[in-house]
This record gives structure tokens, C-alpha cells and sequence, in this order.
């Protein structure tokens, strides 16, 4: 009986802000953090001292924890990072790696299937253009409160971009089973190649929060389709909570779609991601067969 008001009390929200919004004209705003967490246990931390782990989790803070800003309307949003000023030295050795796998803004269409997003990698920019996909989400009717909005809970099954560093981990490749002669082979594969050591998973399972307070099926980031705006995704080792929303604020802003940069699809670019790669590692293992050519003589 509880769960049924709930229910109606959502319907009737749904009823009056749906009728709101189609009045005007509007424009709103939604401010995001995103954290990301990282084991570091997987990449060497257990040989590392308490006060080493803590100044590599400081360092990657910024690029683990970000803010961002959603501007929508009915049709269109645009996610942005909310940059600020750093201290001298915080983040420092991540910058270049945040930008080429992080992205710039990203723009979704809900009406045109069109989605956009600025991207540079490696002192390049391209402009990534794919049509927008939507999750087949199954909807619940558990519910929790953000701030003064009421969230409906939603699932989905994602699948996961190959480079996608939020959800890298260390491959596990059950080396307690290999004999001495396969362990030797890996570990001298390993050596020239470290990214061998680094999987993806190839699915992934995300739980949204969203609200029919604001009837628009907007979201941050790659997230959209629930009849309301997404407040909160729990997306395998990701967190992104909602913190505020602005409705129709004083000063607004057009949101622009990105176009600067080389024009490819997802699949293009993810091509122009693996040949660098592949270029980086026959440097790297070309430099180490020239070390080891020098000591054999």
C-alpha cells in the first residue's frame, strides 16, 4: 500500500511538472561530481609504504574526482567539465593522460539521436560524431531521496569501450596454474607489452537514480532515456551524484555543439587509439632489444 502512494504521488509530479515545463521555454542546469575509485593494490601497491600510497592517491585526486556542469533543455544538453584552478603541482604527471581518455564536452540530441564530443589525444583534436544509443533500462520502484527530489531507481546492462579507464583493471591470468616455461613466456611478453597486463570488462552493470520532478530523459555523461533527468549512476568502480540543480537561470546559455577537430565515429577513433598504441609499444620494445643488444656485446 506504501509503495502504491508512492507510485500515485510520483504520477501526479510527473503530471504537473510535464505540464510546467511544456509552457515555457526553458533551460536548466544540473551540477555533477564524479569519483572514481582505484585499486592500487592491483598496480604495485602492496610494496608500497602507507605515507607513498597517499601521496599517489593525492596526486591522482584530480584526475579521479571531477565536477561537471549539465545544461539541457528539452531537446539538447551539453556535459562539461567544471575546471578549476589547481595548485602548483597537484595532478602533475596526469594532465596529459586525463585529457586524451577523459574527453572534452559532450553533446546529446534526445530528438536527433545525435551525439558529439571534443577529444584530444596525443596533441590531436578530433571531433567524435555517433549516433546516440540508448540502454534498454528495466525500471524499479524502489525509491530514495536526493536532495528535495524524489529518485525512482532504473538498471541497465552496459557494454563497456574498449578504452574506457574507469573500468581498467590488472589482468589476472591465474599464473599459480602455468607451468615455468609459460610464466617465463608471459612475463617476457609483459615486458614488451605492458598494456598485455590491462583488461576491460565487456559489460558492465549501472544503476541510475532519476526524477520525474524534471521530466526531461536527460543525463551526465553517455546517460539518458528514464522519464525524468538522471540524479545519480553507479557505473562499476564510477559514482556520479547530482548536487544541484538551477531551473531557467538568469543569465542562460545556447548550447553550442562541438565542432573542432578531425570528424570520426567512435569506432574511427578508437582504430586511431590502438595503431598509436601499437606504434608505443614497438618503440618500447625496440629500445629494449637495442639495451639488450649492447650488453651481449
Amino acid at each position: 500500500m506504501k509503495r502504491l502512494f508512492k507510485n500515485l504521488v510520483a504520477l501526479i509530479l510527473l503530471s504537473f511538472f510535464t505540464t510546467a515545463f511544456a509552457q515555457q521555454d526553458f533551460q536548466g542546469k544540473a551540477y555533477y561530481m564524479s569519483k572514481t575509485t582505484m585499486d592500487l593494490d592491483q598496480w604495485g601497491g602492496r610494496e608500497m609504504t602507507p605515507e607513498q600510497k597517499k601521496r599517489i592517491e593525492e596526486r591522482m585526486k584530480s584526475f579521479l574526482e571531477k565536477e561537471y556542469i549539465l545544461t539541457f533543455n528539452k531537446q539538447e544538453s551539453i556535459y562539461k567539465e567544471d575546471e578549476k584552478l589547481e595548485a602548483p603541482g597537484s595532478g602533475r604527471g596526469w594532465g596529459s593522460f586525463s585529457s586524451s581518455f577523459t574527453g572534452g564536452p559532450k553533446y546529446k540530441n534526445v530528438k536527433s539521436k545525435e551525439l558529439l564530443q571534443d577529444q584530444e589525444f596525443f596533441g590531436k583534436q578530433f571531433l567524435i560524431k555517433d549516433e546516440l544509443k540508448s540502454l534498454e533500462w528495466t525500471m524499479g520502484t524502489e525509491t530514495k531521496q536526493i536532495g528535495q527530489y524524489t529518485c525512482f531507481k532504473a538498471t541497465a546492462v552496459k557494454t563497456v569501450d574498449e578504452f574506457d579507464w574507469r573500468s581498467m583493471r590488472r589482468r589476472r591470468d591465474g599464473d599459480n596454474d602455468k607451468k615455468e616455461g609459460e610464466k617465463k613466456n608471459d612475463s617476457i611478453k609483459k615486458d614488451d607489452d605492458p598494456m598485455s597486463e590491462i583488461e576491460v570488462p565487456k559489460t558492465i552493470e549501472v544503476v541510475a537514480w532519476y526524477t520525474p520532478q524534471v521530466p526531461i530523459n536527460q543525463g551526465p555523461d553517455d546517460y539518458w532515456g528514464l522519464p525524468g533527468l538522471i540524479l545519480e549512476i553507479n557505473a562499476d568502480r564510477t559514482t556520479i551524484l547530482c548536487t544541484k540543480i538551477v531551473m531557467n537561470p538568469e543569465e542562460k546559455e545556447e548550447i553550442e555543439k562541438p565542432n573542432k577537430g578531425e570528424e570520426v565515429t567512435k569506432a574511427e577513433y578508437n582504430d586511431i587509439i590502438t595503431k598509436k598504441m601499437q606504434e608505443m609499444r614497438e618503440m618500447y620494445g625496440g629500445r629494449r632489444g637495442g639495451r639488450g643488444g649492447r650488453g651481449r656485446n
